[in-house]
């Protein structure tokens, strides 16, 4: 028995997409409307696992002021104020950042920056 048709030796697959550097690696982005994978952005989780233990920390007593466990984790107070105020997030988001489902835009220094507290104006902003 003999084949018909001939097996190509190679098979070319043209795949739109743009290479970016996002913070010194390069990264994969692929064109509008292209399902993407969930991808973590594993310095933001590292951030938002801190902040809450930080905050379990100082609820239960084990800390008296924030200063104080700064000093003891050896980082400075202002930097942990600004992760602390990562516990203020409204739960969906905190559940899509830990997800990977959050947008590209939504990076640690974005988070960092002052937001309100109010989670409808939050979400208006980050998602």
């Amino acid at each position: 028995m003999t084949r018909a048709t001939s097996i190509p030796e190679a098979v070319t697959i043209h795949v739109p997409l743009r290479i970016v550097k996002r913070g010194g690696r390069k990264e994969m982005q692929l064109p509008e409307g292209a399902s993407q994978t969930r991808r973590t952005n594993s310095a933001l989780v590292k951030a938002l696992a801190r902040a809450f233990r930080w905050k379990r920390m100082l609820e239960s007593g084990e800390f008296m002021s924030i200063s104080e466990l700064a000093e003891r984790e050896g980082i400075a107070f202002t930097y942990m104020a600004r992760v602390l105020r990562l516990t203020l997030l409204a739960p969906d988001i905190v559940e899509a950042i830990v997800d990977g489902t959050q947008g590209q835009e939504v990076t640690l220094a974005y988070v960092l920056e002052p937001l309100s507290i109010i989670w409808s104006e939050q979400r208006a902003y980050l998602l």
